[in-house]
């Protein structure tokens, strides 16, 4: 009776109904799991806490949201029979089906009155559509949607399968079944604690997500098994798309927050035993932190927000403008100089002096491949390069040389500081350095035309240096090199902000 449709808010409802029932896929429901469902709702949809939070979702609808109705359960009961069961064989139907399962459409008025055309739904019983009488975006001027009951339940369970973030709810969305049905039940058992609990008190207010939404969606999807494969089918890409939404009448709003394939590939390599440990680590230095009072943070506190789940979305969005101060901030660990006014943001703490044992190579090589999808010829030159340099650096002590890697600003200063290194190690009778084809992959385009990634790239081989010289402890015998040179340096000179 029911099936994923490609329609996100169906799809989620119908995610949301499946968990509840204790079933796999949405076409293994029974007649009886879709009553279970919607006697859930029935009874719970009427009052509090759910009742307020679902003027966001079904503003104006009879039974539920219209105060008019609180006070009267009989019709109250009605508007859920006309709703919630209308997928019922003893349910007339028209000669009509609905455009999302293909389902005869209910010769039933979604209303206590009966005033609305016959199985055509409107913004009070599915989120995003038009008002009653509007015949805007409708086949042929005909207002209102056909939608068959089944169709109409799902689109009615959507809120159970929501978290509430910002007192919107948000609805997460995927290719893959097995993540869509993950971030459905989890938002529902949360809900359905959150609802018991708060009927237990007396409370009348659905509490939001203890997370800020994207720091939310990356912990959520993080969780899921489907993340923690380890055979060959999890190369298998698949994106998430979180939908945030207010249906209200007093300002409709859509806000959508992508995760493409390859940002997903490289979190589920992360999750790997091989980098777990590493990433783990950068991952809880960027919890946002207390607001100190009197110099101690409150006993209570629990983080909303991770900044490297919250920047990654940035990233994800637009690549090639964010992923250089991503790179820079959390694999070379350079503070974010618009983080340092606020005390509760960590990334204006970041330091490579102090967390040099957090830069890793090994970490970035996949970033580079599945976000920046670098070829890997550039980056073996890029490897490459680092080594030399740092082995350049470590035989010679060549703190100089080292500090002005790390701070120069502009392309021609760099390339001298590289041609002088280079001369100084040949003139020792030592194999070059530098090599012409790997030079000019990392730096530049043609002789001495710089590639708009320069200063990416820079980072690159830094970071490079800067792991090959920690692991041998020249890094720790000259800490105060890296000191001089952040003194020095422009930190966020190229910083998207």
């Amino acid at each position: 009776m029911l099936t994923y449709t490609g329609h996100p808010l169906l799809d989620v409802g119908a995610a949301t109904i499946t968990v509840f029932s204790g079933k796999d896929r949405p076409e293994e429901l029974t007649d009886a799991d879709l009553e279970a469902a919607a006697d859930y709702m029935a009874a719970n949809y009427p009052r509090p806490p759910l009742r307020g939070y679902l003027t966001t979702v079904f503003p104006n609808a009879d039974g539920f949201t219209q105060p008019a109705y609180f006070n009267d359960p009989a019709k109250q009961a009605r508007y859920a029979d006309l709703v919630l069961r209308a997928f019922r064989d003893a349910v007339p139907t028209l000669d009509e089906r609905d455009p999302f399962l293909d389902r005869p459409v209910p010769n039933v008025s979604y209303n206590v009155k009966d005033e609305l055309p016959a199985g055509r739904a409107y913004r009070q019983h599915i989120p995003m559509q038009m008002g009653v009488g509007v015949i805007n975006f409708y086949a042929e001027g005909d207002a209102g949607l056909p939608v068959s009951g089944a169709a109409l339940l799902a689109f009615q369970a959507l809120p159970l399968g929501c978290a509430k973030c910002g007192g919107r709810p948000l609805a997460v969305h995927s290719d893959n079944p097995a993540i869509l049905r993950h971030f459905a039940g989890r938002f529902l058992e949360d809900n359905r604690r959150a609802i018991a609990l708060q009927q237990a008190a007396d409370g009348d207010k659905m509490p939001e997500a203890d997370r800020s939404f994207r720091t939310l969606l990356i912990e959520t999807l993080l969780a899921a098994r489907e993340m923690q494969a380890r055979s060959a089918a999890r190369e298998t890409p698949f994106s998430v798309t979180a939908y945030h939404f207010s249906n209200s009448g007093q300002g409709a709003s859509l806000d959508l927050y992508h995760l493409p394939g390859q940002v997903i590939l490289y979190l589920r390599e992360m999750l790997a035993a091989d980098y777990a440990q590493t990433w783990g680590r950068l991952v809880g230095a960027a919890w946002e932190r207390p607001k100190l009072k009197r110099g101690q943070p409150p006993t209570d506190f629990r983080p909303r927000r991770n900044w490297l789940y919250e920047d990654l979305f940035q990233v994800a969005n637009d690549p090639q403008r964010y992923a250089p101060r991503f790179i820079r901030t959390y694999f070379l660990r350079r503070a974010y100089r618009y983080a340092r006014q606020d005390e509760t943001d960590p990334r204006g703490g970041y330091s490579t002096r102090d967390e040099a044992a957090l830069v890793s190579w090994r970490l970035l090589e996949p970033f580079l491949k599945r976000i920046l999808a670098m070829q890997q010829a550039r980056i073996n030159h890029i490897r490459a390069l680092g080594d030399a340099l740092a082995a350049y650096v470590r035989e010679e002590n060549d703190r100089r040389f080292f500090r002005e890697f790390y701070v120069l600003g502009r392309y021609d200063q760099l390339r001298v500081a590289l041609l002088k290194a280079n001369n100084r190690h040949v003139a020792r009778g030592r194999k070059p350095l530098l090599t012409l084809d790997g030079y000019l992959s990392v730096f530049e385009e043609g002789e001495e035309l710089a590639r708009a990634d320069w200063r990416l790239a820079r980072d690159l081989v830094l970071i490079r240096m800067i792991e090959q010289l920690y692991e041998s402890g020249w890094l720790g015998r000259n800490e105060d090199v890296i000191a001089e040179a952040d003194t020095e340096a422009n930190n966020d000179s190229d910083d998207t902000h």
